[in-house]
């Protein structure tokens, strides 16, 4: 018997309900990121403080296609409906942090240019609300800015226009609202003291730290319905601010980051069989079904990728958005690091259990965690020390850090000048009202200091190696944890997004070692710690399961 699909409502605005319904009806291809945005928008609208505005939604895309020589698809006005158009009740935007990531060729720079002539206009609204189109170089921030540019120059609409801008070869002026549009390279040295309204990362894969970015975002908030909005396709640079977005998007769409500003659409194929199928290539590229010069520009190129691996590594990155060149290996795929999130039972009073520790820096992070079994399971929780200093020097992901504290997962420590080792000692002594402790691990850099607390505490403490002999014996157990879905972080995103800071790093000796992805901003405190608790694995006795006592009837 045929199942039908599940009937949903689209009564929002007819440009979120054309490009939601072709979504979930799967009148299109689309990838699972699409598909989570779809059920997360209808989280946000569904809100009881959160309303639409139709008259911004239509204005977004009606005042500028008077003058511009294309129409917006359907997933560009379904964008400028969420982007323009959905507010809290109070007037707040609802996003003012967007990601684009979408396939080359999809049209983003047209499309970022044609909102930024509707943001300067006077229909938006907003005076002095400037608009800084920004890359890594003069070439690439100059497409956007130039597209308007040809739209005020052209012979059909310069008389009518010149009523409303003027403008030059290197700045655009509504005169009314008295916003700017300039195009930038990112130059952290000469841009200090900005107020601008909107800045537009144009390909945001190419940075490699935030320096740059913060110059334009941290001046936000001076201007009103300032936003930020990042385009690209993916790139070749692991760890940096692209690698960040992609996991708060992860977060976002899967319900792990509660009242996010954050918007992430993004577009890629779901697996890297999918780029021999032709039909799945709009999963990456949502413009390629009305692009018919597009389509002979990428069929070229798959022919000619087959032949030539540089050519296939730059069509797997930059138009299906699937990177290739980082042979680095995660320790766990997302789906499965999200599959950690089961309940604890109930069941553990006076449950045996084993201690990790992760004490690196007083002045940074530090974790700690028990490790017990049950019912097949192992189970690991957690709890992360943070010295406040570490926040302000260091580029880490506010959300996470915020999300963790919310959840007791994290304390920041602000009065001490460093993490007081009796901290972690008096952790340890809590977990005794509920955990058998047999022995508590940790590697030799802070034993010094930390095991004689420890120890006087009544701890039995025990050192463990680091590096690669050490991950190299564990990693076939940490491997059939996550694939087999029997490691659980209760309740733990701090722990998900530790592992997924992490990278096996393969030494080609039969060795391998965990390494970090970043060495400031991707903490990993907690998995070490976790390594250092799975070294004393062998030593816990899972509690076998009490019989019922049967009684002989005589």
């Amino acid at each position: 018997m045929e199942m039908t699909k599940t009937l949903k409502k689209y009564e929002y605005h007819p440009y979120i309900d054309e490009y939601m319904r072709m979504v979930e009806q799967e009148e299109i291809e689309s990838c699972n990121e699409q598909k989570l945005l779809m059920k997360y928008v209808r989280s946000v609208l569904d809100r009881d403080d959160v309303v639409l505005n139709f008259t911004d939604i239509e204005k977004s895309v009606n005042v500028p296609a008077s003058y511009f020589p294309f129409q917006l698809f359907p997933w560009q006005k379904f964008l400028n409906a969420l982007m323009y158009g959905v507010r809290y009740t109070d007037g707040r935007l609802v996003w003012n942090k967007i990601l684009l990531l979408i396939g080359r060729g999809a049209g983003k720079t047209g499309y970022m240019a044609y909102d930024s002539f509707y943001m300067s206009s006077g229909h938006h609204g907003i005076q002095n609300y400037d608009i800084d189109v920004v890359a890594t170089s003069e070439e690439q921030a100059e497409r956007t800015f130039l597209d308007i540019h040809e739209v005020l120059e052209s012979e059909e609409f310069t008389a009518k226009l010149k009523k409303a801008f003027k403008w030059t070869k290197t700045k655009i002026q509504h005169k009314k609202t008295r916003s700017v549009i300039k195009y930038n390279t990112s130059n952290a040295r000469t841009k200090d003291g900005k107020r601008n309204g909107c800045t537009i990362f144009d390909e945001s894969h190419e940075y490699e730290d935030y320096k740059n970015i913060n110059i334009y975002t941290s001046s936000q908030g001076k201007v009103e319905d300032s936003r930020s909005i990042f385009t690209t396709t993916d790139g070749y640079v692991r760890g940096g601010p692209l690698d960040d977005m992609k996991e708060e998007a992860r977060m976002v769409l899967n319900g792990e980051l509660e009242d996010s500003s954050f918007l992430p659409f993004i577009c890629r194929l779901d697996s890297d069989e999918e780029v021999h199928d032709e039909s799945k290539w709009e999963k990456a590229n949502p413009s390629y079904r009305y692009n018919k010069n597009l389509q002979i520009k990428m069929k070229q190129e798959y022919q000619e990728m087959q032949l030539v691996s540089s050519k296939y590594l730059e069509f797997m990155t930059k138009r299906m958005n699937r990177p290739q060149e980082d042979v680095r290996k995660e320790v766990a795929t997302y789906e499965d690091r999200l599959a950690t999130d089961q309940p604890i039972p109930d069941d553990i009073k006076g449950i045996q259990a084993v201690g990790g520790v992760d004490f690196a820096d007083v002045r940074d992070f530090c974790s700690v965690g028990l490790l017990f079994k049950k019912n097949g399971k192992r189970y690991w929780l957690h709890h992360t020390f943070i010295h406040h200093m570490a926040l302000k020097l260091q580029d880490i992901n506010p959300d996470i850090i915020a999300l963790a504290k919310k959840k007791n997962l994290c304390t920041i420590i602000y009065n001490d000048k460093s993490i007081d080792p009796d901290r972690v000692v008096n952790w340890f002594i809590e977990k005794l009202q509920r955990f058998n402790i047999k022995k508590i691990s940790m590697d030799k850099y802070r034993a010094a200091i930390l095991k004689p607390k420890l120890e006087e505490a009544g701890f039995v403490v025990e050192t463990v190696r680091k590096g690669p002999a050490t991950h190299a014996i564990l990693s076939p157990l940490v491997d059939e944890m996550f694939i087999n879905h029997t490691i659980v972080f209760p309740d733990d995103p701090m722990m998900r997004w530790y592992v997924g800071n992490v990278y096996k790093d393969e030494k080609g000796n039969g060795n391998m070692e965990y390494c970090k992805i970043d060495k400031e901003k991707r903490k990993t405190d907690g998995f070490f710690a976790f390594l250092h608790a799975l070294v004393l694995d062998g030593e816990l006795k899972e509690p076998k399961p009490v019989r019922p006592f049967k009684v002989s009837v005589f």
